[in-house]
């Protein structure tokens, strides 16, 4: 009636899609409202990425890096040698 070719399976993949996107809701939790025997079914079909979205994610994640690599390590605790604490992470700034 609507002119279109909508399925009820078309709407059932579109509610599956939104489910698996929302993050209130596990993978587990949408393999059992679809009723699907295997959790790997529900993983090929709906956990699909926006590419936009994964280059914005690492982008995000690259810029707070480098924001955290620019800030002053902070100061030594009181009680310890920074020599010490050298040796014990390796060099690695604390």
């Amino acid at each position: 009636m609507l002119g279109t070719n909508y399925t009820m399976h078309d709407l059932r993949h579109t509610a599956a899609l939104r489910m698996s996107r929302d993050k209130n809701l596990t993978l587990l939790d949408v393999q059992t409202i679809l009723g699907h025997a295997h959790l790997s079914t529900t993983a090929d079909a709906y956990l699909l990425e926006d590419e936009a979205q994964v280059i914005r994610r690492v982008a995000e994640h690259l810029a707070e890096r480098e924001l955290r690599a620019q800030q002053a390590p902070p100061p030594v605790a009181v009680g310890y040698e920074a020599d010490d604490l050298a040796v014990l992470f390796a060099g690695l700034p604390r």
